[in-house]
């Protein structure tokens, strides 16, 4: 499905990341795997083919640094100017009330799940509208921009994203297709620090009883970066088992 396809993955070495990177590459695509963890990028090559590792190129960055994001783009300029692709996955999720957060903490939030998406989307966007290329980006948000969360930091940065979605949806066409995904809990070591009693409200909500896992997340995505979805842009698909229905 992504056979000529080269993808750009932020927040790639763990979790929903790795997952999507795994995906791509089963599906054919090239990825260019970025996360600030560079022990978890070489683990990311190592747990997958060696037929797909040719296809797999690593990049250590923190996307909340504007140069190492401009670095970043200037190296993709010149070795894979025909990257078509971007998934916007970093983040972040400290599990504090709005009350606890410290100053430098709020900084932290937005400035990774919120600042690093504009980064990456502003930068891409102005390569592919430059050389008039068609491709697409989805952006990683979640319930919690939604619905609101128990980190109120965490909720605002996510919603954030789905207005940044629908703009860049605008700025971009027609040229890129921009979505976001907007999963509900999903099994990786983030869920681990979601407070108790957030869990059993989200799970009492929801009408199909199957966990959504990593893998699924990744198979919304692969639809979006795909010719199969060409006809959406500036839509959110939230993954929540039918929890919060409008």
């Amino acid at each position: 499905m992504l056979k000529h396809n080269k993808v750009i993955v932020t927040g790639a070495a763990s979790g929903i990341g790795k997952e999507i990177v795994k995906q791509c590459l089963q599906e054919g695509a090239a990825v260019l795997a970025c996360d600030i963890n560079e022990s978890s990028l070489q683990h990311l090559k190592e747990a997958v083919d060696e037929h797909a590792r040719n296809r797999l190129y690593t990049h250590q960055l923190d996307v909340s640094k504007y140069e190492e994001v401009a670095r970043f783009f200037a190296y993709v300029e010149e070795e894979h100017s025909d990257v078509d692709s971007l998934v916007n996955n970093a983040g972040i999720y400290l599990a504090k009330s709005i009350l606890d957060y410290q100053e430098h903490e709020i900084d932290k939030v937005l400035d990774i799940n919120v600042k690093g998406y504009i980064y990456f989307s502003q930068l891409f966007g102005k390569k592919m509208i430059q050389s008039q290329r068609k491709g697409a980006i989805v952006n990683m948000s979640s319930v919690s921009g939604m619905e609101g969360s128990s980190d109120a930091i965490y909720g605002l940065s996510k919603a954030a994203i789905l207005g940044l979605t629908k703009s860049c949806a605008m700025n971009f066409a027609p040229y890129l297709r921009v979505n976001a995904v907007a999963p509900t809990m999903v099994s990786t070591p983030m869920m681990e620090t979601i407070p108790d009693w957030r869990k059993k409200e989200y799970l009492s909500h929801q009408l199909i009883d199957t966990p959504v896992l990593p893998e699924d997340v990744a198979d919304t995505v692969v639809f979006l970066l795909s010719d199969k979805s060409k006809h959406y842009t500036g839509a959110t698909f939230d993954i929540n088992n039918g929890g919060y229905l409008r």
